[in-house]
């Protein structure tokens, strides 16, 4: 076997080494991993159990110490009392709330969210709500007006949290 003679040489035998294996490969350890690798995307029902394969929309997905809440809209889990703006509002919190928490996080460990309200009319009333929930101050934040929401729901919301308790 004969050795490179110059540095250069070295560097260049080692590069196309490491390219062949691939230098991630070799650096990770995943050549030695099994084939169904975890991709580290977990997604879970209301109750925090593993969602069904089949189910067209998922109630949050936990990736990288994130927790990612759907659109939670006023009937999303159970119809809601009244029809007007302060119950659609509390019960959307209270199923984001239930989420977060079913998650690993908690209402101070929300980091973005996003409002959709049917009439922007709402948004007085709306903050007066959404702000007991968050009584150290809220996350980043987003509100819209759409034209229509699923469900006849008054608002929806989405957010982003991070686990914070296991």
């Amino acid at each position: 076997m004969t050795f490179p003679s110059t540095r250069r040489k070295l560097m260049t035998s080692l590069a196309t080494t490491f390219s062949a294996i691939g230098l991630g490969t070799l650096l990770t350890g995943s050549a030695l991993a099994k084939k169904d690798k975890d991709t580290g995307v977990h997604k879970y029902n209301r109750d925090g159990k593993p969602a069904d394969s089949k189910s067209f929309i998922t109630p949050y997905i936990i990736h990288n110490g994130l927790i990612y809440i759907a659109g939670q809209g006023a009937n999303s889990n159970g119809p809601v009392g009244k029809d007007d703006i302060d119950s659609h509002v509390t019960k959307v919190m209270e199923n984001v709330k239930g989420l977060v928490e079913t998650g690993g996080g908690t209402m101070d460990s929300i980091l973005q969210l996003t409002v959709y309200l049917t009439n922007l009319s709402d948004y007085d009333a709306m903050n007066k709500i959404f702000k007991t929930y968050f009584p150290n101050g809220g996350p980043a934040r987003t509100t819209v007006a759409v034209a229509g929401l699923p469900g006849q729901s008054l608002v929806e919301i989405n957010c982003i949290a991070a686990i914070v308790k296991k």
